[in-house]
């Protein structure tokens, strides 16, 4: 992913209102990004543990997404996949998020979701960046470029059912 500016980021929301996209809370450290080993840029809220935000490069511009997090229930021997990297995680590693639907359907209160690492750090645990554990990666026969492109491929799904 390509280095993005504050201003980028807030441009880029698709589901909710500018007035809410001026309001959240953009990461401080950008400029600190592992932008080449990145495909998304995802952050939770530090103020507001219950929302996180997605943004990632499509069709030639950004797109962002804002997300709400569920109460986690999960046990802390309970593995959880993340939809999009297919890491596994104990405990609360993996949370499912919600987002609200683009355009009208958002506004009719309609919302779409999947289980994500709750860091939002796919991209770090796909590359060996980062670790979720033992045995979170599962051994596979494709490469990291197809397991990256499988990962994108996945959030363009998810992407698409918010209604970029």
């Amino acid at each position: 992913m390509r280095p993005v500016t504050e201003r980028d980021i807030r441009a880029s929301f698709v589901n909710c209102s500018k007035g809410e996209a001026k309001r959240l809370a953009v990461p401080r450290d950008l400029a600190d990004r592992p932008w080449n080993d990145l495909d998304f840029l995802g952050w939770r809220d530090p103020a507001s543990p219950q929302r996180a935000y997605l943004v990632t490069e499509s069709g030639g511009g950004l797109v962002g997404v804002a997300l709400r997090l569920t109460a986690s229930h999960a046990g802390l021997a309970r593995r959880s996949m993340c939809s999009l990297c297919l890491t596994t995680h104990t405990g609360g590693g993996v949370s499912l998020m919600t987002a609200r639907r683009a355009g009208r359907n958002g506004q009719e209160g309609n919302s779409v979701g999947a289980y994500f690492c709750a860091d939002l750090a796919c991209s770090l645990y796909l590359r060996g960046k980062k670790k979720a554990g033992p045995d979170a990666r599962i051994q596979e026969s494709l490469t990291l470029q197809e397991q990256i492109d499988r990962t994108t491929a996945n959030l363009a799904g998810f992407l698409d059912k918010v209604g970029r």
